[in-house]
């Protein structure tokens, strides 16, 4: 460039400013082809005393090979290789996280505000700058880029939670039943760090006067992508029971959405599903490579006698059906994800397992916890068994009629 970028240092009887204690150290990157002016820039960083690393590129294919590690660019827009706009454009696209600010000529300052709108932090007008005035700029440009990343950081945590919070209605959905002669109350908790969703889901649905469809299932993982697979399988599952389907056919239904909709082959589904004929007091329990139900009935907690198929989406294959009696006034059928029961008891290795869980739901405390209240309680006993929280998503369905105590 032909003119100077910024302004000759003055000699001047006035003392320097005074350096804040501790202040932070920045690594500038000057990008500049003239030797006199990267000079001044250096020249003017040492009147302000400013704490500084400075290296200085001569072109931008040069500047890209030194960006690692720079907090603040300081760009001509008079490159050999990039010339204006182009330049900053090109500069932006590698810059990562480093703040840049630009300098401009008197005659030019209308691309000092261009850049700005571009994604530059600061322009410089050449000429009328000093050291103090330079190393302001530039430490100003490093915090509101740090304040443009943290606001486009809370941005998008709060895109995923509307996400989250739009997959939550379908993967927790309200029953779908009108009948009085059962209650269901229900619990989910992600087992993810901040997390809100994982990939369990459980859905409810009356068909007629007296035929209640349930199942809960657990899509492997616990991000987003499988929160979505788990909203797919829980809808088809719906629709497959609203549109008649017959029991025995529908787990290989909802396989053949899983195997079309799952990102890779080892993505795996498994669940429970039980099909209840409230007249009779029976119901038609299929396992597919999950965990059984458990039945509370007569003060007592025992695992269904159910035979175990294999998971969804491994070898299809039909899912064996074994059928149940209740007793006549008061049950409860508690159905849950393999998060609820994997957690450890203890130091060793040992795992709560379903003989555990049936423990807790034997306990004397347990007896006296409502029964909309009773699968978080099963958690917190859980967590208090496992030294701290449960790693694994939780889904619970309970099905009560009566106290089931």
């Amino acid at each position: 460039m032909t003119e100077r970028s910024v302004a000759p240092r003055a000699r001047s009887s006035s003392p320097a400013p005074e350096r804040p204690a501790q202040q932070e150290r920045l690594r500038i990157l000057l990008v500049e082809d003239d030797e006199g002016d990267a000079f001044l820039v250096r020249e003017l960083l040492d009147e302000a005393e400013a704490p500084f690393d400075l290296r200085v590129a001569t072109s931008l294919r040069e500047a890209r090979g030194m960006l690692h590690g720079v907090q603040c660019v300081l760009l001509d827009l008079g490159l050999p290789d990039a010339e204006g706009i182009d330049g900053l454009r090109k500069l932006l696209a590698v810059a990562g996280s480093a703040a840049v600010c630009v300098l401009t000529g008197r005659s030019d300052e209308h691309l000092g505000v261009a850049a700005v709108a571009e994604g530059a932090q600061d322009y410089l007008v050449k000429g009328q700058v000093d050291g103090v005035l330079l190393t302001r700029a530039l430490r100003y440009a490093v915090e509101r880029k740090r304040a443009d990343e943290n606001a486009q950081r809370l941005r998008e945590v709060e895109l995923r939670q509307a996400e989250s919070a739009r997959l939550e209605r379908g993967l927790l959905p309200q029953p779908l039943m009108s009948t009085e002669q059962v209650s269901v109350h229900t619990f989910y908790r992600s087992g993810r760090a901040m997390g809100l969703l994982g990939g369990d889901f459980f859905d409810v649905v009356q068909i007629g006067d007296d035929k209640l469809h349930v199942i809960v299932g657990d899509v492997c993982g616990h991000g987003v992508d499988e929160a979505a697979l788990g909203v797919e399988l829980r809808v088809a599952w719906r629709a497959l029971v609203l549109a008649g389907v017959p029991d025995d056919q529908i787990l290989g239904s909802l396989e053949q959405v899983l195997m079309t909709e799952r990102r890779a082959r080892e993505v795996f589904a498994t669940c429970a599903s039980v099909t209840l004929d409230l007249s009779r007091n029976t119901g038609v329990v299929r396992l597919a490579g999950h965990p059984p139900p458990v039945l509370l009935s007569g003060g007592r907690a025992v695992p269904v006698d159910a035979r175990t198929g294999i998971v969804l989406g491994v070898s299809p294959r039909p899912t064996p059906a074994t059928e149940v009696e209740f007793s006549r006034d008061d049950w409860s059928l508690l159905m849950y994800t393999d998060g609820l029961i994997e957690g450890h008891t203890g130091d060793g290795a040992e795992r709560l397992d379903v003989e555990g869980l049936c423990g807790l739901l034997d306990e004397e405390a347990a007896r006296t916890v409502p029964l909309p209240a009773l699968p978080a309680w099963l958690v917190g006993r859980a967590e208090q068994a496992n030294g701290g929280p449960l790693a694994d998503d939780v889904a619970m369905l309970l099905i009560s009629q009566g106290s089931g105590r």
